[in-house]
């Protein structure tokens, strides 16, 4: 489990491809406090440590991660939102993140609001849903919902978090991961059961 809440930025060094997998060679200022097997949400995406060396450590993606994230479109030099997993006992200052990533969503509009940023985004229609003032998670960060439509959301953006997570790169056409809130996400399920 997870916050949405950034730790860091980190970068991707290399990547290569084995079958349908891709391992994901990163660096990162916090890279010299992981461990092997640990969790870490990447855009969103929980993937586990599987090699650490110097100030770079190693994940794999599998085929269903590719298919479903936005991590198959990571090059060399690309940045990454990077965030372990929550402590137990300690404040959640977001919203509660599984790491699994629902589908992703393209950015279609990208306003300057005096002081905030306003983002809007894309989805295609699926079994998800968002609220206005909801729970939203963008590439692993959680973000309060404004302007909910059937296939599309906004996002209002402190320039806090605009400037120290990959937001600040983002361009009309940016493919991003989104994760739906876990509640919304079974009371959706329970409705179109109950139909």
């Amino acid at each position: 489990m997870f916050t949405g809440i950034i730790e860091q930025l980190g970068e991707v060094v290399a990547l290569k491809k084995e079958g349908k997998n891709v391992h994901l060679s990163l660096k990162s200022a916090i890279t010299n406090e992981l461990k092997i097997d640990q969790s870490i949400a990447h855009n969103g995406v929980c993937l586990t440590v599987v090699d650490i060396k110097d100030d770079g450590y190693i994940v794999t993606a599998i085929n269903e991660t590719l298919k479903k994230s936005n991590l198959s479109l990571l090059q060399v030099g690309s940045k990454v939102n990077l965030e372990r997993s929550m402590k137990i006992g300690a404040r959640i200052d977001g919203h509660m993140v599984q790491g699994h990533v629902d589908q992703t969503a393209i950015c279609t509009d990208i306003e300057e609001e005096e002081g905030s940023y306003r983002l809007t985004f894309k989805h295609e229609k699926l079994d998800n849903i968002t609220v206005e003032k909801g729970s939203i998670c963008i590439n692993g960060v959680s973000l309060t919902v404004v302007n909910s439509k059937d296939t599309s959301f906004s996002v209002a953006i402190i320039p806090y978090t605009f400037e120290h997570t990959n937001f600040h790169a983002f361009k009309i056409g940016t493919v991003v991961n989104i994760e739906f809130d876990i509640l919304g996400k079974y009371i959706a399920k329970m409705f179109i059961n109950d139909l």
